[in-house]
């Protein structure tokens, strides 16, 4: 491994903990400060799913902006998205704003995050191949996992008490003035490295070209397609397993202010991440199959979902909460390694935010439905009702297995990948 791969880790690995600090300032306290400003548990979980209806719109778009002015670009274009429209939500906040206002502000909240969604991860996959990297991408995946963790530890920890003993606002502000410092660190620090912006003559018909390209080599491939459509159920619910965690925690305890305590939850969740991370290559080598192990999470984590929703005690469900947020952080750097050795470089980041575009339309259905499960039967039913949809995705997991791509066997970068023989592989 060079001395510039090495770098461009150290990048990655920054970006990651600060999107994630910035992000984790209100965490723990999300739902709680919807809630406090107005809003029923269905119009909270609606804001929410507006978010993720953001996600949905804009992700191609900006996936397509990334592939032609460049990943940096993007990256930076989403840190000031997400600081306006987080300085928007503490001004609702404070004036008790109405739904409307709430959606609208949710859905260009969706739009700052997909700036990042694709942009980062293919900007990373490129400049690894560019240098010469010859390693894992389980393991640099898990080592943005485990890096996430840390922000998420500190973050969520410090947005829940500092929101105790000021107010529930200040976390925002918190994350606004972060969203600032990763703006400077970006334009200096994130180089292009392995990919040539294009500027076309024509920047719309190079955009409609790169997407026609991405439906060709995404979603008309068969075992990428698949893949993609299992991330509306595991998405979905986890979108809403996380937020929901917080109220549910302090109704569990029976102190619905103790906001410290969904701000420890909130770490308890980063700290399993942080576990994840470190185990997934290890887990990786446990199997021949990427897909085994993908399996094996989610259908685990379907499981601890049902216990959370069954057991109603507060010390279960953190462990429980723990155990189901380890296996989710120690599958997604398998995942990420397997969708990207089966995708062209050209047009990665379009590709990669059309599968987190479909993850997000999982949240949009997803949170409101569950939301509503949540006010006229409660939270544990909730968690009951997440539970057969996460196992929703196990049929779309074998389907992708069944293709017998080389990326699922293989290891190493996409372009070490590429080598590998299309011979069909043996079981798990």
């Amino acid at each position: 491994m060079t001395s510039s791969s090495e770098k461009v880790q150290r990048v990655y690995l920054t970006l990651m903990l600060g999107n994630t600090l910035a992000a984790s300032f209100i965490w723990g306290i999300n739902t709680i400060f919807l809630l406090d400003a107005g809003l029923s548990n269905l119009e909270a979980f609606a804001a929410n799913a507006f978010f993720t209806a953001g996600m949905v719109i804009f992700e191609i778009p900006t996936g397509v902006v990334a592939d032609t002015i460049g990943r940096r670009v993007s990256y930076m274009a989403g840190t000031l998205t997400l600081m306006a429209t987080t300085l928007l939500y503490v001004m609702l906040w404070d004036i008790s704003g109405p739904f409307w206002a709430w959606a609208l502000v949710s859905l260009l909240l969706g739009l700052g995050f997909t700036f990042f969604s694709g942009a980062v991860e293919a900007w990373l996959v490129d400049a690894l191949d560019a240098t010469g990297f010859t390693g894992d991408l389980e393991r640099v995946f898990g080592r943005g996992q485990i890096v996430t963790g840390i922000g998420m530890l500190t973050g969520s920890v410090a947005g829940g008490y500092v929101a105790q003993i000021t107010s529930l606002g200040v976390p925002f502000l918190m994350r606004a003035a972060v969203l600032v410092v990763m703006f400077f660190f970006a334009s200096f620090a994130m180089k292009d490295i392995g990919f040539e912006p294009r500027r076309a003559e024509s920047t719309v018909g190079e955009m409609r070209e790169i997407a026609r390209n991405s439906v060709k080599y995404g979603w008309k491939v068969p075992s990428v397609k698949w893949i993609m459509l299992a991330a509306p159920f595991t998405a979905g619910v986890s979108f809403y397993a996380f937020y929901a965690l917080q109220p549910y925690l302090l109704e569990l305890v029976g102190d619905p202010k103790a906001y410290g305590i969904a701000g420890i939850t909130a770490a308890l969740v980063a700290g399993s991440q942080i576990v994840g991370g470190f185990l997934a290559p290890r887990i990786r080598h446990l199997f021949r199959l990427r897909t085994s192990a993908l399996l094996l999470a989610v259908g685990l984590g379907a499981l601890t979902l049902t216990l959370i929703g069954v057991i109603g005690q507060f010390w279960v469900a953190v462990g429980l909460i723990a155990i189901w947020a380890m296996l989710f952080s120690a599958s997604t750097p398998i995942r990420q390694s397997y969708i990207n050795g089966m995708i062209p470089s050209r047009q990665r980041a379009t590709i990669l935010s059309f599968d987190s575009m479909l993850g997000s339309s999982g949240g949009v259905v997803v949170q409101p439905a569950l939301g509503q499960v949540a006010d006229t039967s409660g939270y544990a039913t909730s968690y009951l009702y997440g539970a057969m949809i996460t196992v929703a995705a196990l049929p779309f997991i074998l389907l992708s297995r069944r293709q017998r791509p080389p990326a699922d066997a293989a290891t190493g970068t996409p372009q070490t990948e590429a080598s590998v023989e299309s011979e069909t592989p043996g079981p798990a």
